[in-house]
């Protein structure tokens, strides 16, 4: 197995399954869906589903295919790995500080708290970032340009997801929401 495809299992366990023990365990209290029924939804989750097995595919089949080697190996796995602590850092506060308010896609039938404290401080959508980071760490790791195009592709659907949130989000708390929206940059910087 090669050191790309360790990589990318290990983080995949790691980042999921801190995704589905905070699904798991939210459904459970909670006792009702945490997950919208949205197109935006499942396409992203698709789209997530697909970028992670081209991965793990080129890493495993050490496929040379669309390959562009900017950086050396050493350098590039470096810099991949910083990204995904990154990732973690910000999927795992993120799932923390939203607390009860988590949800996968919008679910307008259900109303939860406006979150303005912890690493939403800083950026209004973490968990999105942190998919950006992988999608970054992972072109990065395997210097693909496949994996560069289906990053913005990401990117799109992600962005795409979020304007649906703002809607939402806006409809249920108003100008809260708007003065946040003001202070908070959707993503890091922008």
């Amino acid at each position: 197995m090669s050191d790309s495809t360790l990589i990318i299992l290990l983080h995949q366990l790691l980042f999921q399954g801190l995704f589905f023990a905070k699904n798991l365990s939210l459904k459970i209290k909670l006792g009702k869906p945490i997950r919208g029924d949205n197109p935006e939804a499942r396409r992203a989750v698709l789209f997530f589903i697909l970028f992670i097995a081209i991965a793990l595919y080129f890493a495993a089949a050490e496929l040379r295919f669309a390959e562009v080697r900017l950086l050396p190996h050493t350098v590039a796995t470096g810099v991949c790995l910083l990204l995904l602590g990154f990732n973690l850092v910000f999927g795992a506060a993120s799932l923390k500080d939203l607390g009860d308010s988590w949800r996968v896609g919008v679910i307008e039938e259900q109303t939860t708290e406006l979150v303005e404290d912890g690493i939403y401080r800083f950026t209004r959508n973490p968990y999105f970032v942190s998919y950006l980071m992988m999608f970054a760490a992972y072109t990065l790791l395997l210097q693909n340009l496949l994996l560069f195009a289906l990053s913005f592709a990401g990117f799109g659907l992600i962005h795409g997801m979020i304007l649906k949130e703002e809607a939402y989000l806006a409809s249920v708390h108003g100008e809260a929401y708007l003065d946040y929206r003001q202070r908070v940059p959707r993503y890091l910087l922008l």
